[in-house]
């Protein structure tokens, strides 16, 4: 899953003051977009309305947030004044937005096994 991918990466760049690109780690958010699902039903659907849509992951962006100044003189990366420009990343709002895509992950599971006990019924209905 992407947006897991991209949250546990912001976790673990949390404290990265100087990056291979210079300065620090900037948080990388996940951009969704709806996608409309093709089949008879979903067809059947889409003449009632907006029909049956699924979400997909569009790219990877980078947070434009400024980085968060600390002043720590004796840091390495600190700048003439003593500020170290930290990353733009919260660790609350990243475990926030981990534990809604562990959410959102185990609700689409609930949903594929209540799909499968249905037409597990229906099959055993017919027998």
């Amino acid at each position: 899953m992407e947006i897991m991918g991209t949250t546990l990466a912001n976790l673990a760049n949390a404290n990265t003051t100087e990056t291979a690109a210079g300065g620090p780690y900037r948080r990388r958010n996940v951009i969704f977009s709806t996608e409309s699902v093709g089949s008879d039903f979903g067809d059947t659907l889409a003449m009632l309305g907006e029909g049956p849509q699924s979400v997909a992951v569009t790219g990877i962006v980078e947070d434009k947030t400024p980085p968060r100044m600390v002043f720590d003189p004796g840091h390495p990366d600190a700048d003439k004044d003593g500020y170290v420009a930290f990353p733009n990343v919260n660790p609350v709002t990243e475990m926030v937005d981990l534990q809604t895509a562990t959410r959102a992950y185990e609700a689409n599971v609930q949903v594929v096994n209540a799909t499968k006990r249905m037409a597990e019924s229906a099959l055993a209905i017919g027998a």
